[in-house]
This record gives C-alpha cells, structure tokens and sequence, in this order.
C-alpha cells in the first residue's frame, strides 16, 4: 500500500486490456483501475470484444450474460496488476455489486462474496454504495478479507460512517486472522461544480473549488485517523465542457496516500502537465471559511449532498438496467 499520491485508470474494456493496458502499467503510469455500472454498459454495448462471449451465452438472462462478460474482464485486469498487488503498490481492479442493491445489506454481502469467489482473484475490491445497508456491507466484507471501494461518497457524513464501518471490519478481520485488506473511500469531485458553478458566479462565489475544497475536507478528516490501510479516492474527476484544464481535478487534489481514479483522456492530459506538486491538505479554517461563506448565501450543503447522492444511486441504476435491456 502506498504513502505516495497513486493515479488509477476508470475505464475497462477487453480490447483495451488485451493491448494497451500492459503499456501503462510498465510505464509506471497507473497502479491500479476501477469500473462502474457506465462503464461497462459503455464496453459491452459499444465494443466488437464482446461479440465472440455473447453467442456463447445465448438463453441465459441479461444479468448471468453481463457477471460472465464483467467476471472474465475483472479477471484479466486482475492479473495483470497482480505483481503490483503482490509488491504492495495498490494493483487493485473493482467492479461493483448490482445498483438495485444500495438498500439491502444482505443482498449486497450476498452478492459481492459470490462475485468475488467466481473472480477468484485476491487484488479486487468490492464497490459499495455509501448507503446506510452499505456501511453494513463494508463491515461484513472487510471482516471477511474481502477489499472494498466505498462509492457515490458526497459529504463528510458519508466518509465518516464507511471509515468507522471499515475500521470495525479490518479489527475483525485481523482477530480472525484474514489475509490483507484495504478500503479506499470514493469522495465523488465534480458532480458539485457541475450543480452549483453557474448560482456561484451569480452570487461573486469564485466557480470550480466547491468539489474540491469537498473532498480536502474529507481527505483531511480520514487523514487525521491514520489508518494506514484507508485511503481516500477522489472519483469523478473529469472535466465536463472547456472552462477548465483537463486534468484540473487532478492536479488540484495531489495529496499523499491517495488515489484519483480517472478516464484515459483525463491522464493524458495530466501526463502532458506533468505536475507533481502536493496541494493538499489544505488547512481547515480556508475549508471552513468557503463553506460558512456558501450557507451565507443560501446554499444547503445537507440538501446538495442529498441531492447528488440521490442523482448517482439513479444514474448508476439506470445505465446498469439500460445495459441489461440491450443484453436481453
């Protein structure tokens, strides 16, 4: 496990895998890839890679046909960033458990054992929606020697529950004696400059650092708690239209002992900048100052975190039930 600011690739597909993933790995690019519901409907309904698997799997149901296609991609990846894994320089590939899921902490345990049993791979993580049944989840999962990737994290709130449901499962995993296990903490970056960036400019509020100043705060309070084997990942870090510099929610959050998982693109573009320079922590009262400064304009942090929460556990529902309509 690394101290060092590590840079995970969010994308998977076959071809890729088979190709050029390799290039980045020996390049010392990436050290570990993460994958949601939108990426493998984007994969499996727009790549060719997938023709050959899916005759085979005729008659069966969308969602045995999707787990076969995703199991032997998680697999692969799983394989290739293994001597990673095996040298503690992160080397983990997630998928993540169905999103209709998010409220049932059974289901969910249920079925992340069994994705993670039919992968058969120690170096993938289980993503976990941070719902009320996920904190529950992580729990179990971890306590069980399985990884996890909490996901869709928006507020401190939020970060503090999955840290506390995940330090309950590393100290039962390590009574009962579970080989190694990590969490990372999902703190999702974008999503809120999206939402607020046009009323911040309304009201004089400098645009684009709510995201940001977001996740410096959880990074700082997950930070305080040195917990050696919780790090925090900063995810939805693309650049969405041209306002900002491409690799903008990269190079504003290098931070020690932590991960940004982000698209092809975004890396290049993070490549071509060729920043390394640490931004974060940043102190707690310039953090603190910005969003006593929102509330004073009228803006409800509690109502926005719900709000984007919300959005993500919809947004990955439908994009995983619009890839299962196209697998019937």
């Amino acid at each position: 496990m690394s101290n060092q600011f590590s840079l995970w690739l969010d994308f998977i597909e076959r071809d890729y895998l088979k190709n050029e993933f390799q290039k980045l790995l020996d390049e010392g690019v990436v050290t570990g890839a993460t994958s949601n519901p939108s990426i493998f409907a984007s994969a499996i309904t727009n790549s060719p890679a997938y023709k050959e698997q899916l005759k085979e799997l005729e008659g069966k149901s969308a969602k045995e046909k999707y787990e076969a296609l995703a199991i032997e991609d998680i697999k692969m990846c799983a394989k290739l960033l293994r001597p990673l894994y095996d040298r503690n320089q992160d080397g983990y590939i997630s998928i993540e458990v169905d999103p209709s899921l998010s409220n049932d902490a059974k289901g969910t345990i249920k079925e992340a054992k069994r994705l993670f049993k039919a992968i058969g791979e120690p170096n993938v993580m289980i993503k976990v929606p941070a719902t009320q049944a996920g904190y529950e989840a992580m729990t179990a999962l971890m306590a069980d020697g399985i990884s996890v990737n909490a996901t869709l994290i928006f507020s401190p709130k939020q970060a503090k529950q999955c840290f506390s449901a995940m330090t309950k499962g590393i100290a039962k995993g390590e009574i009962d004696g579970s080989c190694k296990v990590e969490g990372v903490i999902s703190v999702f970056v974008s999503r809120f400059d999206r939402l607020l960036d046009s009323e911040l400019e309304s009201c004089g509020i400098t645009p684009s650092k709510t995201g940001i100043y977001n996740s410096a705060k959880i990074y700082n309070m997950i930070e305080r708690n040195d917990i050696p084997n919780i790090r925090t990942l900063f995810a939805s870090t693309s650049v969405k239209g041209n306002t900002l510099p491409s690799d903008y929610y990269v190079t504003e959050l290098i931070a020690p002992h932590s991960i940004n998982t982000t698209p092809l693109n975004t890396i290049r573009a993070y490549l071509d900048t060729n920043s390394n320079k640490e931004v974060l922590p940043i102190e707690e009262s310039i953090l603190n100052g910005y969003f006593i400064n929102l509330e004073d304009n009228g803006f409800s942090m509690e109502q926005i975190y719900k709000e984007l929460l919300d959005n993500g556990l919809k947004a990955f529902e439908e994009s995983f039930n619009d890839m299962l309509d196209k697998l019937k």
